[in-house]
């Protein structure tokens, strides 16, 4: 019995190692170009595995010459400051609409989803012509309208997780005589923090993997963030894949490790939110 149940995972190990495979390879493969030369990349050694003579030079050259550190700290800034005051207000907006009745409240949570499937390009246009008003292009201010594309995220996904927080839990609170901020922060926040922590990771990943917005709203390449800055490594005539590939390489590591170490807390925080009572 033992032997023919292992017999018929066979196919479905097969499956899985397949789709794994069909993840990894393209970042596999950016690794490997990153130490190609030019003529390896396009010539007969396009198709080789390991490189006939690798080199570091594309990596040396997208650090020290094409200001790929300043795109990684602006991506940096501007990913921290999107996220705090993403998660700030989603919070405080989530918990009115899990804890208040009013009517339309499932239209209200209807339209957030709405919003955050809407095309960036809606809203580019209007947010350039205010920027330029406001003679904010080529700042970090950017983080600004970064929220119109993470910010109904996080609602919806926090509402889920203040959702399966029981009601009963701040109503003793309130019996025992804890204000209502300290029924927030003592009681409500602590149960939602694998919520928050997976929400803000996401929110995070987002902003870093914007572009449209800093493409549009910054022309300046010193407020440049890491997708623009790849998007430029190109001359008049062709695209410098191997700049491109270190780059790329290079700018995904501090996600990668993101996701690696709190890997535990993502998973926690999107399952814990999709649990009923």
């Amino acid at each position: 019995m033992r032997s023919t149940s292992k017999v018929k995972l066979i196919p479905l190990g097969i499956i899985i190692f397949l789709f794994l495979f069909a993840m990894l390879f393209p970042f596999l493969w950016i690794f490997i170009t990153s130490f190609k030369t030019s003529g390896e990349i396009f010539g007969a050694g396009a198709f080789r595995v390991i490189p006939e003579n690798p080199t570091i030079g594309n990596y040396t050259t997208v650090l020290f010459e094409k200001g790929i550190l300043r795109a990684i700290f602006n991506s940096f800034i501007v990913a921290t400051v999107t996220t705090i005051y993403v998660i700030i207000v989603a919070t405080f907006c989530s918990y009115a609409i899990s804890r208040f009745h009013f009517r339309g409240k499932a239209v209200l949570l209807g339209l957030v989803l709405a919003v955050s499937m809407f095309p960036q390009m809606i809203i580019t246009g209007p947010i350039y012509n205010m920027f330029y008003k406001l003679d904010w292009l080529n700042s970090y201010f950017v983080v600004l309208p970064y929220s119109t594309i993470t910010l109904p995220m996080a609602v919806w996904i926090l509402v889920t997780h203040f959702n399966q927080i029981p009601l009963a839990l701040e109503e003793s609170a309130t019996i025992d005589g804890a204000s209502r901020i300290q029924t927030l922060t003592k009681i409500v926040f602590p149960l939602a923090a694998p919520g928050v922590f997976t929400t803000a990771i996401i929110t995070f990943i987002a902003a870093w993997n914007e572009f449209l917005l800093t493409i549009t709203l910054n022309s300046n390449s010193t407020y440049h963030t890491v997708p623009v800055a790849i998007s430029f490594l190109r001359t008049q005539f062709s695209i410098l894949w191997g700049e491109v590939a270190a780059a790329t390489t290079i700018v995904t590591i501090p996600t990668l490790i993101i996701v690696l170490i709190f890997q535990k807390q993502i998973v926690s925080g999107l399952t814990s939110g999709g649990v009923k009572e």
